[in-house]
């Protein structure tokens, strides 16, 4: 069952009234839900709420709280993406299965080989968080987790003080990712932030960057994948290994 994004000051005794109309729409129109069905509910402190619809008017719906408690789906730490943006449907897939594996944040970043202007990349932000607000909806995500301007890898680097910063290569590489995390376990609330390039990998330049900053450069193994399929590899045995 999706739930839904909602504020706090929606809920007053122990009603809860959904009236924006993107909600409503899905809601109502899409789904066709009606008076007496369930309906599941979350707010910006986490709370998610099982509901159930007493009444639905003509701009908004009504909802009585059954159940209520602190959702538990997120990661116990805070893992971002720092990535080349993709071509067409791809990027899409990125944003989408990055929110389904617990990224807090991904960060578009322009590298030398990117395969988008920074103008095109520019105007597609606000496509790439409501793909990634549609997700967190429908894996039931505690949190939206948000899509950055665009910026640069030092710029990304430099703004947050990241537990931990790791390169994905396809080439240079000084050890396989498993093996980083063996020897480097997540700990649990640590800030970890993961570099992935573009379709033509990254530049001479960028292999410079991340020697001179010391920045583990990994590989996921023998194979070649596509930049897509690398993300959702890579953050998937992030988020395994942490389990572990």
């Amino acid at each position: 069952m999706p739930h839904f994004f909602i504020s706090s000051k929606n809920l007053k005794d122990n009603m809860i009234t959904v009236s924006d109309s993107s909600n409503y729409q899905h809601i109502v129109k899409s789904l066709r839900t009606s008076v007496g069905e369930k309906l599941l509910l979350i707010d910006e402190n986490e709370i998610e709420y099982l509901t159930v619809i007493r009444e639905i008017t003509k701009d908004s719906i009504i909802a009585e709280v059954v159940e209520s408690h602190k959702s538990e789906r997120k990661l116990q730490f805070e893992l971002f993406l720092a990535q080349s943006p993709l071509r067409s449907d791809a990027q899409i897939v990125v944003m989408e299965k990055a929110t389904e594996l617990g990224v807090a944040g991904v960060y578009p970043i322009y590298t030398d080989n990117c395969a988008l202007k920074k103008s095109v990349i520019e105007q597609k932000i606000e496509k790439w968080q409501n793909a990634m607000y549609a997700a967190a909806k429908q894996c039931e995500r505690a949190n939206i987790p948000t899509c950055y301007p665009l910026s640069n890898m030092d710029e990304v680097i430099q703004c947050q003080k990241f537990d931990k910063v790791l390169a994905l290569c396809e080439r240079d590489t000084e050890k396989s990712l498993k093996q980083y995390l063996n020897e480097n376990p997540v700990g649990k609330n640590e800030k970890v932030l993961l570099i992935i390039g573009p379709e033509g990998g990254f530049s001479e330049k960028e292999f410079t960057y991340f020697r001179s900053h010391s920045i583990p450069m990994l590989t996921l193994g023998d194979l070649i994948l596509k930049a897509e399929t690398a993300v959702i590899v890579t953050i998937g045995n992030i988020v395994y290994e942490f389990r572990k």
